[in-house]
């Protein structure tokens, strides 16, 4: 199923979105990269420049295919300690920086190394990846202030069978460190130690939010159940008749399960601020195409509910 139109969404940082949702940073006078020189530079959607990007703080480069990624779960397994799944709605995964051609680097910078339990633990190339020991990312978040910020994540960034704060060190640590535009050389002579890892979980989340898997699927009757299964070309249909391109829809139990969904897109500027443009999916879905799929209801006591 194909679709020739396409949605692009304007990020538009507000300060009662900033306020409300992910809090003021109190502690950086600049909470932002430096950007100045991009004025200057010719702009253009990410994969489809021309040109050598030149001032790779402008573009996301070569990771210029940027996927939003989310997870469908019924359970986290630490329930008995507060763990539990937003109710309507889908959990962040990450935001990843793939290649144009679809490839991805992982790991790129091991001094911004800080997942405790690396995944894989050696790279492609034979190097292993060290093992961080220090204190948890959301001690980061704290540092700076930002206790809203921490809270929605705790509300919609939810791990299975693993502390959030784990979880989020491994999206930062395997995925940003590979964004040009998180580079800690674009935050320049102001750059405070761990700031690009605050402006990626702000940006993973202002993706997120332009993509609300769980309502789009709702509008058109496909709700989770327990009886009840559905089409893929149906679950596709229902994102392409709103964003205009295909998804990535992936499931488990031999293609039978639903479980993750991830929105390919292009950028214009900066993945913290500019606007993006939903295409298709250069991943064939993982999901059974001429049979039935399960979109199971969450098991009990394993979601809450949720106030933004």
């Amino acid at each position: 199923m194909k679709a020739q139109s396409t949605a692009s969404f304007l990020f538009l940082v507000t300060s009662s979105f900033a306020s409300s949702v992910l809090g003021n940073c109190v502690q950086s006078p600049q909470f932002y990269p430096n950007l100045a020189k991009c004025i200057s530079e010719q702009s253009f959607f990410s994969c489809e420049n021309t040109t050598t990007i030149e001032n790779t703080c402008c573009s996301p480069t070569p990771g210029g295919l940027v996927l939003s990624t989310q997870f469908w779960s019924t359970y986290t397994g630490l329930e008995n300690k507060g763990q539990k799944l937003p109710k309507d709605s889908w959990t962040l995964h990450g935001l990843w920086p793939d290649n144009c051609d679809g490839s991805f680097e992982q790991y790129c910078d091991f001094s911004r190394q800080f997942d405790p339990a690396p995944d894989p633990a050696v790279l492609p190339n034979g190097v292993p990846i060290p093992v961080y020991k220090g204190p948890g990312v959301d001690v980061f978040i704290k540092q700076f202030g930002k206790n809203k910020l921490l809270d929605y994540m705790n509300t919609y960034w939810i791990a299975q069978g693993t502390p959030n704060a784990d979880f989020w060190a491994h999206e930062f640590s395997k995925h940003a460190t590979c964004t040009s535009t998180f580079d800690v050389a674009c935050y320049g002579e102001d750059y405070q130690k761990h700031v690009e890892v605050i402006d990626f979980f702000e940006t993973a989340i202002r993706f997120f939010q332009n993509f609300p898997t769980f309502k789009l699927l709702a509008a058109a009757n496909i709700v989770p159940s327990n009886k009840t299964m559905y089409k893929l070309d149906d679950l596709e249909a229902a994102v392409i008749s709103q964003l205009g391109a295909v998804p990535y829809f992936g499931c488990t139990h031999n293609g039978t399960v639903l479980s993750e969904v991830w929105y390919f897109t292009h950028v214009f500027g900066t993945e913290q601020f500019g606007s993006i443009k939903t295409i298709e999916s250069v991943t064939p879905s993982s999901c059974n195409r001429s049979g039935e799929i399960w979109y199971y209801e969450r098991t009990a006591d394993s979601e809450r509910d949720v106030e933004f």
